[in-house]
């Protein structure tokens, strides 16, 4: 899957987490924090799908001239340009590729002519919404449970995750079979 340079929002906020916790105010903020940024991360990764939505670059293969961006669900196509053989990079413009996203997230982009290239780089926007407020609250519960549940093994203790978890976030889950290019 593709990599934002920059995180999208936490869908949980450090109040809400602390909260959770039943901390006081500003006691392990930092600590709660990269808790709250990794189960976000877990559940990114679980349901295949970035939750607020983020700007990132992608450098992908050119099959039979089409490409498909990494992340789900993609939003828009902002920009493609062809990384030529001879290390030339020609900018397409809007009519030079179609884009089909289907209801899954996943976008396909088709060149019309892909003018010998091999590789493209392709920005893209992609997230299930613009910011906290759209995610949906089965999703954000099961944040601040796995939160709860690292604050809780962050001292050696292994056990799972609880399945609730999983229960919350099933329903959002896409799995794809196969490499999809």
């Amino acid at each position: 899957m593709a990599e934002s340079p920059t995180p999208g929002d936490a869908p949980v906020s450090l109040n809400e987490a602390r909260g959770w916790l039943r901390l006081g105010a500003t006691i392990d903020d930092a600590v709660v924090a990269g808790l709250v940024r990794a189960a976000t991360n877990i559940c990114e990764a679980f349901i295949g799908q970035w939750l607020v939505i983020r700007a990132v670059e992608e450098l992908l293969p050119l099959k039979n001239g089409v490409v498909q961006p990494g992340a789900r669900p993609v939003v828009a196509i902002d920009g493609v340009t062809l990384l030529l053989p001879g290390g030339e990079e020609v900018a397409l413009g809007d009519g030079d590729y179609r884009t089909t996203v289907g209801r899954d997230g996943t976008a396909r982009v088709t060149l019309d002519d892909p003018r010998g290239a091999a590789r493209v780089r392709v920005a893209y926007r992609a997230g299930i919404a613009e910011g906290a407020n759209g995610i949906p609250e089965a999703i954000r519960q099961g944040i601040v449970r796995m939160t709860q549940h690292l604050h809780e093994a962050r001292d050696g203790a292994g056990a799972a995750p609880p399945a609730a978890i999983a229960a919350l976030w099933q329903p959002w889950r896409r799995l794809t079979l196969g490499g999809g290019q």
